[in-house]
C-alpha cells in the first residue's frame, strides 16, 4: 500500500553498521574534552529527613492513604511510612496541612526551546511554535541548550514535576547533546534525555547514531536519575516538520533498540498509526505521543502490539494541527496499554501539571459525557506512578513505597484555593497550582523548600534565558 523512498533499505543498514563501529572505537571529534557527569557544585545533599503529620497519598496499592501520617526518608531512600514513626536523629519537616504524595512525573516535554517563548505567539500564524523552532533550532549554540533546559526544569520543579522526558528534536551538535544533558543533572532533576534529530536535519540522511551510543555509555546511571533514549522523525506521510522514508525510520528505531533503548515519535499526522501498523513497526519499545484521531483499525494495532502513550492534553485542545483536537483517553485507557501525561513544550504553555490533569479530565467529559469516567484519583495515578511505569521506574519511583527512592513534594492543603479540602485528589484536580507546591524532593535531596528553589539565583537564570533567545533571533535573523 506504502512505497517507501529515499535511501535504499541495504545502504541504510550499511551506514547503521558504520556509525556504530565508529562509536565503539573511539570518542568523536573534540568529546574528550566534553563535560562529564559530575554532581553539580552546591547542589542539596541527602540526609535524615522525617515528613512528620500530612496527609499522606502513598499511590501503593497495599498501603493505601493515610489521613495523618510520617513518611521517613534517609540516604534518599523511604525507610518507612506510617502513622506516629520514629525516626531518631531525623530532622523534622512539618507536614501539618499538607499533602504528601510522590512527585510527578513527565513523560515527553521539549525542554530546549523553553525560552523561546519570548517570540513564539501561539495566536499568530507566522510566529507560532512550529514555524518559529524551525526557523531558529540551527542557530541553537551548546550555552543556548543548556539555558533552556535549566530554565524549564526549574519551572518544572516549582509545578512538582520531579523526572522528566526530555524530548530533543533539536539535538544540533554532540556538543549540544552534552549540554542538555549536564543541565539535567546539574538541576538534580530525574529524567531521561531522548536524543534527536536538529531541525532541519536531512531528510535522507540518518540521524547521529554514533553519538547517541556515545552519550548513552557516557551520562546513563546505574541509579535511575539520568538515562537515554531517541526521539524519532516522522515516517512515510505528510507532517509540519517533513518526513523520512520507512526504511530509514526502521533502521534508526532497530539500531536504537539494539542499544536497549527506547524510541519516540509525535503521532500527529493521520494515519500514521495505519502505516506504523502495517510495517509491524508498533511495540513497548516505541513510545507513541499524542493518541488523537485514531481509527478502530489502528486502536487494535496500538493494543495487540501494547504500544505505550504520552498524552499532552493542554496542547492537544488547543492546537487544531494534531489529528481531531480531542485525547482518545477512553479507548486508550480500554486497550490497558501504559499511558502517561506531559507538559509537551513549554514554549507554548506554562509548566503547570495540576492543569495537564484538569485538561486530560476536560477532554474526557466533554467527548464521554455523564456519567463521568475519569475520576480525580485516576488522574493523579496517571501523573505519578502511572507516569513511572511508562519511564520504566516503577521499581524506583512513582509511589511512597518503603525502599523506593525519594521523589517525593508537600502541597499546602491550607492555601486559599485549596482550602478547606476534604478528598485531596479532588482539590488539586479540580483547584490545585503550582504557587501550592511548598516541598520537592528528588532523590532525597530538597529541591524546593517553602515555594522557593533551593540553590538557583532565578533572576540570573531568567535574565540569561532572555539573553539566550535574543542571540538566536539574531543569529536567524542574519542566517
Amino acid at each position: 500500500m506504502f512505497c517507501a523512498c529515499g535511501l535504499h533499505r541495504r545502504g541504510l543498514f550499511k551506514a547503521a553498521a558504520g556509525a556504530f563501529a565508529a562509536a565503539a572505537a573511539t570518542p568523536r571529534l573534540s568529546l574528550a574534552q566534553a563535560p562529564a557527569p559530575q554532581p553539580a557544585a552546591g547542589s542539596p545533599q541527602r540526609g535524615n529527613i522525617l515528613l512528620r503529620g500530612g496527609q499522606v497519598l502513598t499511590m501503593d496499592e497495599t498501603l493505601g492513604d493515610l489521613a495523618t501520617g510520617d513518611v521517613h526518608v534517609r540516604d534518599g531512600a523511604i525507610v518507612a511510612v506510617g502513622e506516629n514513626l520514629s525516626a531518631p536523629g531525623a530532622d523534622i519537616i512539618d507536614a501539618k496541612d499538607m499533602i504528601v504524595m510522590p512527585g510527578f512525573v513527565d513523560t515527553h516535554w521539549h525542554l530546549w526551546s523553553t525560552a523561546l517563548r519570548m517570540i513564539v505567539r501561539g495566536d499568530d500564524p507566522r510566529d507560532g511554535y512550529f514555524p518559529t523552532t524551525i526557523r531558529v533550532g540551527r542557530f541553537f549554540k551548546p550555552e543556548d541548550s543548556y539555558t533552556n533546559v535549566r530554565f524549564g526544569v526549574a519551572e518544572g520543579l516549582l509545578s512538582g514535576i520531579t523526572t522528566v522526558h526530555n524530548w530533543c528534536h533539536n539535538t544540533v551538535s554532540p556538543q549540544h547533546a552534552d549540554a542538555e544533558l549536564q543541565a539535567m543533572k546539574d538541576s538534580g532533576i530525574r529524567g531521561r534525555y531522548s536524543y534527536g534529530a536538529g531541525q532541519g536535519h536531512p531528510s535522507d540522511k540518518p540521524m547521529d547514531l554514533a553519538d547517541v551510543a556515545r552519550a548513552q555509555k557516557q551520562w546513563a546511571t546505574d541509579d535511575g536519575m539520568l538515562g537515554l533514549g531517541a526521539c524519532l522523525r516522522t515516517p512515510g506521510v505528510d507532517n509540519t516538520r517533513g518526513a523520512i522514508s520507512v526504511d530509514l525510520f526502521r533502521m534508526e528505531l532497530e539500531a536504537i533498540q539494539k542499544l536497549g533503548l527506547q524510541g519516540t515519535i509525535h503521532c500527529g499526522p493521520k494515519n500514521l498509526v495505519d502505516l506504523l501498523g502495517k510495517n509491524k513497526l508498533l511495540g513497548p519499545e516505541l513510545l507513541l505521543v499524542h493518541p488523537q484521531g485514531m481509527t478502530d483499525d489502528e486502536l487494535k494495532m496500538v493494543g495487540e502490539a501494547r504500544s505505550p502513550w504520552s498524552t499532552a492534553p493542554v496542547i492537544e485542545m488547543s492546537y487544531s494541527f494534531v489529528r481531531s483536537g480531542r485525547t482518545q483517553y477512553a479507548e486508550i485507557k480500554a486497550l490497558g496499554v501504559p499511558l502517561g501525561l506531559s507538559i509537551d513544550a513549554s514554549t507554548a504553555t506554562n509548566t503547570d501539571y495540576f492543569n495537564v490533569m484538569r485538561a486530560l479530565m476536560w477532554s474526557d467529559w466533554q467527548r464521554t459525557g455523564a456519567p463521568v469516567r475519569v475520576k480525580p484519583r485516576e488522574l493523579v495515578s496517571l501523573a505519578t506512578i502511572g507516569g513511572a511505569k511508562l519511564m520504566g521506574l516503577a521499581d524506583k519511583i512513582g509511589s511512597l513505597t518503603p525502599g523506593k527512592r525519594a521523589d517525593v513534594i508537600l502541597v499546602r492543603a491550607s492555601d486559599i484555593n485549596l482550602a478547606p479540602v476534604k478528598d485531596p485528589y479532588h482539590a488539586m484536580v479540580f483547584h490545585g497550582q503550582p504557587s501550592n507546591v511548598d516541598t520537592v524532593m528528588v532523590d532525597g535531596r530538597i529541591l524546593v523548600r517553602r515555594g522557593a528553589l533551593a540553590g538557583v539565583d532565578v533572576p540570573k537564570l531568567i535574565r540569561e534565558a532572555t539573553e539566550s533567545t535574543r542571540g538566536v533571533e539574531e543569529r536567524a535573523r542574519r542566517g
